[in-house]
């Protein structure tokens, strides 16, 4: 019976190491210690590696995981797929599962979506030598995975100072799952901003139902049930704030006339709503150019500055906002 070829991965698991730690002796990179390249050398001969025949050349590969394609997660996704084009590498988009992964030859890199991959779906990428990066995590990334999100903190103060400005005092807060932690960075925005002005927050004015638009309806209606009521409302999502507008329409409340409502997010939604919504704008397309490049950085083994990056937020003023 023929012997079964051997491959980098047969390598890298005699050797413990990674994938592309067996690649970078290949190449004859430098930034490999001389015992680990030693023990590689001698794993190579010892198995026969023979290289494999090279064909046409194939551009490398990125991969992109989703839950689904709305308009935010579509705008994330055209910044990676121009940021391949400018570093000649593809962009596959596939839906999330928790099934295998495909860890075939030109995969660089997987980026995902809000969450990191499963534990054994990670563990088998982390076997391959393959990085993971997380566009605006949901939750904090575990230690071998990088992410890339916005100023979470920073676009909640500004929300809410510019409702302030406009002489609001009974804010309120609706926000998506009470232990995301981009909701979190959120409502301490909201919170710092409000008790930077010495405003309280009123009991029941914060509310975490979730970041849809069913979400928003529901948590705006618990809202505007109060007494008082509040004259103003951050919704954590711009679907979420088109929730509450909802809910302030079916009381009979004009927006902004009766109600200033502002978002997170400013995808298309924020500009065809009516009125149309005032909005933090995440850089969703930057985020997933930045994503993109900083996955490409991760698998040709250079070091990065800092697992977990953030983007600026901008706060942009339409005309669901109004003086009070």
């Amino acid at each position: 019976m023929s012997r079964r070829r051997a491959t980098l991965a047969t390598i890298a698991a005699a050797a413990g190491v990674s994938v592309a730690t067996v690649s970078k002796v290949l190449n004859d990179r430098s930034d490999v210690a001389p015992a680990t390249r030693a023990l590689v050398r001698a794993l190579l001969h010892e198995h026969g590696y023979v290289p494999p025949r090279r064909g046409p050349a194939q551009p490398a590969t990125v991969e992109v995981r989703v839950d689904e394609l709305s308009a935010y997660e579509s705008e994330i996704i055209k910044g990676t797929i121009e940021a391949g084009a400018a570093a000649g590498v593809s962009v596959v988009v596939t839906k999330r599962t928790a099934g295998p992964l495909d860890l075939t030859a030109g995969r660089r890199a997987l980026i995902t979506l809000f969450e990191e991959p499963a534990p054994a779906q990670l563990a088998a990428l982390t076997r391959a030598g393959l990085p993971v990066v997380v566009v605006d995590p949901l939750y904090l990334p575990g230690a071998l995975v990088t992410s890339v999100g916005p100023t979470n903190f920073a676009g909640g103060m500004s929300a809410t100072q510019h409702l302030l400005s406009l002489g609001h005092r009974r804010i309120a807060y609706l926000g998506g799952p009470a232990t995301a932690a981009s909701n979190q960075a959120r409502m301490h925005g909201y919170r710092a901003a409000m008790e930077a002005a010495d405003v309280p927050v009123l009991p029941g004015y914060v509310v975490t139902p979730g970041y849809c638009y069913r979400d928003g309806v529901r948590g705006g209606a618990a809202l505007l049930g109060l007494s008082p009521a509040p004259t103003a409302v951050f919704a954590a999502c711009d679907e979420a704030a088109l929730g509450a507008i909802h809910a302030a329409r079916a009381r009979g409340l004009r927006v902004p006339e009766d109600l200033s409502v502002v978002g997170f997010d400013d995808t298309e939604v924020a500009f065809m709503s009516s009125p149309r919504l005032t909005t933090v704008r995440q850089p969703l397309h930057e985020m997933g150019g930045v994503a993109l490049r900083t996955a490409l950085r991760l698998s040709a083994g250079e070091e990065i500055d800092s697992r977990h990056v953030e983007l600026a937020t901008e706060l942009v003023v339409r005309e669901s906002s109004l003086a009070a």
